[in-house]
């Protein structure tokens, strides 16, 4: 199986050694996507809502420069900084995945890059 590395300008370029995305078979394994703005690569004002309104459209975008979407996402995985965000987060989720929403597994952490609120990765069906 061949690799290939995805990548887009609408969403926030890589802060490390990694890529925005992989595709590799029929499957696209984003990396986690904070509520950075892809322009100025600082987080959005706002608070839980708002940052998580933006890791939603960077990983959409993400996914749509594999050419896929957000429909064909199968799992994913949420770190929230505090699990007093859980429900703030949930209604947000919610509205991009309101139809046979993917796997999902949301876990609190210690803490994310630039201080986000939340971070999402996932992975979809190419």
């Amino acid at each position: 199986m061949n690799k290939r590395v995805i990548h887009t300008e609408k969403a926030p370029k890589a802060i490390g050694p990694y890529s925005q995305a992989i595709h590799i078979g029929e499957l696209i394994y984003t990396a986690g996507q904070v509520a950075l703005d892809p322009a100025s690569m600082e987080l959005v004002p706002g608070g839980i809502e708002e940052q998580t309104r933006q890791v939603l459209a960077n990983l959409t975008n993400v996914l749509e420069a594999a050419g896929t979407s957000m429909n064909k996402v199968v799992k994913t995985t949420v770190f929230l900084t505090t699990m007093d965000n859980f429900a703030k987060m949930n209604t947000i989720y919610a509205e991009v995945f309101s139809e046979n929403p993917p796997a999902r597994t949301t876990v609190a952490v210690s803490g994310l890059p630039k201080n986000a609120l939340v971070e999402i990765e996932c992975v979809a069906l190419a």
